[in-house]
């Protein structure tokens, strides 16, 4: 039973939520019992899980601390303030791993789901770029992260992400590098702007495409406004031009979605 709070190891799990030690050490941090479970089945390359029995909800957890360790994955119990220590959240279930980071290169990217595709361009928010990577698995798309400002294993990514950082098609790669992809592959890319002319809902999204969304504040790059893409809008009613990046992802993800059907 881990119980110190000075002990090497819950300090190694304490500096894992900075991203340079995640870089450092190539290794990153899975927490909630949802999370681990699809990292589990995804065969993501899980080290350690650290458990604490009183701080389960209830036999879920328990449940997937033994499928853990039919796996051969190292087990260690904590006492409740240990773990408290190592979770990043505020009501923590007692089930949290430790992970090889995996290879997000272009050249490790599978296939998506009917050739639908999202790009993320410069996203700041882990909170905004979870919630794509969750909307991108329930529209069957793959996801694209270009230039980014946060790290995709941010563990406030893989926690809006509710796990699907594992279940989608996934990279990570420079502007230009993510162009050429999409160019040799042949897939569409259409970027989401308020000054653009065509509605969403009329713009022909079925066969391999790729909608881009830019940063927060900044929307997409002047680099990808010039490449040869197609440019969309979503209507507004209110006195805002356009809606949070994650929200516009999703609906038009969505809307692709209904047209493939």
């Amino acid at each position: 039973m881990l119980t110190s709070l000075q002990n090497a190891r819950v300090k190694h799990v304490v500096r894992l939520r900075q991203r340079r030690a995640r870089e450092r050490e190539g290794r990153f941090v899975v927490e909630g019992r949802r999370e681990l479970e699809r990292a589990l089945d995804a065969r993501a390359a899980i080290e350690t899980v650290f458990h604490c029995d009183a701080l389960h909800r209830g036999e879920s957890e328990r449940d997937l601390v033994r499928r853990l360790g039919r796996a051969d994955i190292e087990l260690v119990g904590t006492s409740a303030e240990a773990f408290r220590k190592m979770s990043h959240r505020q009501g923590p279930d007692g089930v949290l791993g430790v992970a090889l980071s995996p290879t997000l290169g272009l050249d490790q990217l599978g296939d998506s789901s009917d050739g639908l595709w999202l790009v993320v361009e410069g996203i700041e928010k882990p909170g905004n770029l979870g919630a794509m990577l969750r909307s991108a698995d329930a529209a069957g798309a793959g996801v694209v992260v270009a230039d980014p400002k946060t790290d995709v294993l941010n563990p406030n990514v893989i926690r809006a992400s509710m796990g699907t950082l594992f279940t989608v098609p996934l990279a990570v790669a420079t502007g230009d590098e993510v162009r050429g992809w999409l160019q040799a592959r042949g897939i569409r890319p259409f970027t989401a702007t308020p000054e653009a002319n065509v509605p969403y809902t009329e713009a022909d999204l079925t066969g391999d495409i790729a909608f881009v969304i830019g940063s927060e504040h900044a929307g997409v790059s002047p680099a990808w406004r010039m490449a040869d893409s197609a440019s969309v809008s979503i209507p507004m009613s209110g006195h805002i031009d356009s809606v949070n990046a994650a929200m516009a992802a999703t609906i038009l993800l969505f809307e692709a979605r209904r047209q493939r059907t």
